[in-house]
């Protein structure tokens, strides 16, 4: 049965856009599809506009059909670009300021369940992994092309494999007979890979490996500091941006960055007073990530590693 995909913490980001001090123009940098826009058009403000971006081209195609009333009316905008190039987008549409900004930062469910598209092994599909076409690497390149050593590095590195090195030798062992063409391939031997007493875990053994490719293949983590290291700058006085994170490596970063952004002061922690002379830019909306409803969870299995930070600048 083909499951469709279902916005993540809906409720709880309509909640926070609902004390943005503006409510007047929104960007979903990752729209998926659609699911945070529709909320956002239809319970936010019934006059608000959406600039919605997306680098998968198949999810503008999605939303254009979805929602294509709001398209027509002007009320939603859509761009077949990387959220990083979200201020090249703004200058195109002519706006300033944001009241409020939405990253989904996990992988839709259209694009696991699509087997062309490499993602998951749950299907056979050849080794892509691209979120958009356009890109010029693949994860069929990284297995069957970098060495040892740099597998090893970007499975430990974005996907903290216990196994890195073990399953780096593998890869290069197996491709040494045959290229490693499709998902279950691959799978299969990263499976093999893992000692058998901890191959028996809750989740796949080559899980992680295939999230440390795909991070590799579309440079998300650089993509996520490149974004929140101006965003800031369009974001209104008053304006909140919520981020959902799916793993640890994002939502370190989020929080790293949220937490300085709300307490930017670098004295010495004996100082007495503030000499350094730098003011917080936001207020924290969350002090802890919110994390889905059992509920939730229940209706969505797929939100159960969901995390949401939220902040309001000042």
């Amino acid at each position: 049965m083909k499951i469709m995909h279902v916005p993540v913490l809906c409720e709880e980001i309509i909640d926070f856009f609902r004390v943005s001090a503006g409510n007047f123009v929104f960007l979903d940098g990752t729209i998926g599809s659609g699911g945070h826009t529709e909320a956002i058009l239809t319970r936010v403000n019934p006059n608000c506009r959406v600039i919605g971006i997306d680098r998968d081209e198949k999810a503008i195609h999605r939303v254009c059909d979805r929602l294509g009333d709001y398209v027509s009316e002007g009320r939603l905008l859509l761009f077949c670009d990387n959220y990083e190039n979200f201020d090249e987008v703004l200058q195109l549409t002519g706006v300033d300021f944001l009241d409020g900004v939405v990253l989904d930062l996990g992988v839709s469910s259209e694009q696991l369940e699509s087997s062309e598209r490499g993602f998951s092994f749950i299907h056979d599909g050849p080794l892509d992994m691209r979120m958009s076409r356009q890109g010029t690497l693949s994860a069929y390149h990284v297995v069957n092309s970098f060495s040892e050593n740099e597998l090893a590095r970007i499975f430990r590195e974005f996907g903290e494999e216990r196994y890195a090195r073990r399953i780096a030798r593998e890869i290069v062992k197996a491709r040494k007979v045959t290229a490693i063409g499709s998902t279950l391939q691959l799978a299969e031997i990263v499976s093999k890979a893992i000692p058998p007493r901890n191959a028996r875990s809750r989740i796949h053994p080559a899980t992680r490996v295939f999230q440390a490719l795909r991070i590799f293949v579309n440079d998300e983590l650089g993509a996520l500091k490149r974004f929140l290291g101006k965003i800031l700058n369009w974001l209104a006085p008053g304006g909140v941006l919520c981020i959902v994170a799916f793993h640890s490596l994002e939502d370190r970063i989020v929080k790293h960055t949220f937490r300085k952004w709300a307490n930017p002061c670098t004295c010495p922690p004996e100082y007495p007073v503030c000499v350094c002379g730098k003011k917080p830019m936001v207020r924290l909306l969350t002090r802890k990530a919110v994390k889905p409803s059992e509920n939730e969870i229940r209706n969505n299995p797929r939100a159960r590693s969901a995390r949401l930070r939220a902040v309001q600048k000042l």
